[in-house]
């Protein structure tokens, strides 16, 4: 990220509903965000075969419309990007397959942080030519070129003119390859940073970040250490953070059944849900829901008492969709008996003497 630099990392729990995406490879432990996924490039530069050639190419101001026009494949064709440098304009080039990743962007030499791309007027008034048309030909900005499209020979690209490209284009002999750069976004079956084999996607959320900020706020602030010899340190910084409302998302993503939430319990928000059924018309049960609750939270169980005037219907169905681990039912006729129903975490449920069932509980949280 902007703020860590390469020194960041990040804990993700795998879910289908992540807003990240994770690129990993099942041959090893590499795992990274697709914001920060390494793309290499194996591929090696072939000898020129072809002369260079301008072709008119009218309407064709994508690499679609170009590719589909020239009957290429557009892998074979780049695209040229043109973003705010420090100084000028510098323009970006990437194999037309292939997207930009703004964060790798951001992060080389002489690139304006935060990233912002030119505008066609901008574009047009510097370079003299609309976006669609621009290639790395005698283009008069710095450029800035990703690892696959500098590997590419007898490519096409913008000819800087309106309506032209140029065919049989050639690194060293037509463009000069100024700074090569990992700039693009890896895909599926890309190979892995760790060189272990093919890249796979997973969705993931971001539980918790770690980053090293090195000394650059101590420094701004001027809050050093003075050392034996009386000169100042100024201390490395780092971030930590923990995403306490990201890991409710995560545990409910991988926690769940087609009724509710299931709770582990070591984050449920409480040990025992009280089922209270018809207690507004029966006072044994309001009397009996109300010792088990006390009890519980007298013997430090987290409680939840649902003692709201709704149909058992209701209640079991909201039961199931909260998800507490341990459920405890309370209800005339089960008192009549002399017992409760109860259903531990992952056990069916039983009939247990009123006398018992703090007891269970107890013995089943302790365990």
């Amino acid at each position: 990220g902007v703020m860590g630099g390469k020194d960041s990392e990040e804990f993700h729990i795998l879910a289908d509903a992540g807003e990240d995406t994770i690129a990993f490879s099942p041959s090893s432990n590499y795992a990274a965000n697709l914001e920060t996924a390494e793309a290499l490039c194996q591929d090696q530069r072939a000898e020129p075969s072809q002369t260079l050639t301008k072709v008119a190419t009218p309407n064709s101001g994508t690499i679609e419309a170009v590719s589909q026009f020239l009957d290429l494949p557009s892998s074979q064709c780049v695209k040229t990007l043109v973003v705010h440098g420090e100084s000028s304009l510098i323009a970006v080039i990437l194999r037309g397959d292939h997207q930009l990743n703004e964060s790798k962007a951001v992060h080389v030499e002489g690139v304006k942080s935060p990233l912002k791309m030119a505008s066609n007027r901008e574009i047009e008034t510097t370079l003299g030519v609309s976006p669609g048309s621009i290639g790395p030909v005698n283009l008069q900005i710095p450029l800035i070129v990703d690892r696959s499209a500098a590997a590419l020979s007898d490519f096409v690209c913008g000819a800087n003119e309106d309506g032209h490209h140029f065919t049989g284009v050639n690194w060293d002999r037509d463009a000069s390859l100024q700074t090569v750069a990992d700039l693009r976004t890896v895909q599926k079956g890309d190979l892995a940073a760790d060189q272990s084999g093919p890249l796979e996607f997973a969705r993931g959320i971001e539980v918790g970040h770690i980053f090293k900020l090195g000394p650059k706020y101590t420094e701004a602030l001027q809050t050093g250490v003075q050392m034996q010899d009386g000169s100042t340190l100024f201390p490395t910084m780092g971030c930590y953070g923990f995403g306490v409302s990201r890991v409710v998302a995560a545990v409910v993503e991988q926690c769940h059944n087609d009724q509710g939430i299931l709770w582990p319990i070591s984050v449920a928000p409480a040990s025992v849900h009280v089922v209270a059924l018809n207690q507004q018309r029966s006072e044994p049960v309001e009397r009996a829901a109300a010792d088990l609750y006390n009890a519980c939270q007298a013997l430090g169980i987290e409680a939840f008492w649902d003692d709201r005037d709704e149909r058992p219907g209701v209640k079991f169905k909201d039961a199931d969709l909260i998800g507490i681990p341990n459920r405890v039912t309370i209800g005339d006729r089960g008192l009549a008996n002399g017992v409760v129903e109860l259903r531990l975490a992952g056990k069916e449920t039983e009939e247990v003497a009123t006398s018992d069932v703090l007891d269970r509980l107890q013995e089943h949280l302790v365990v």
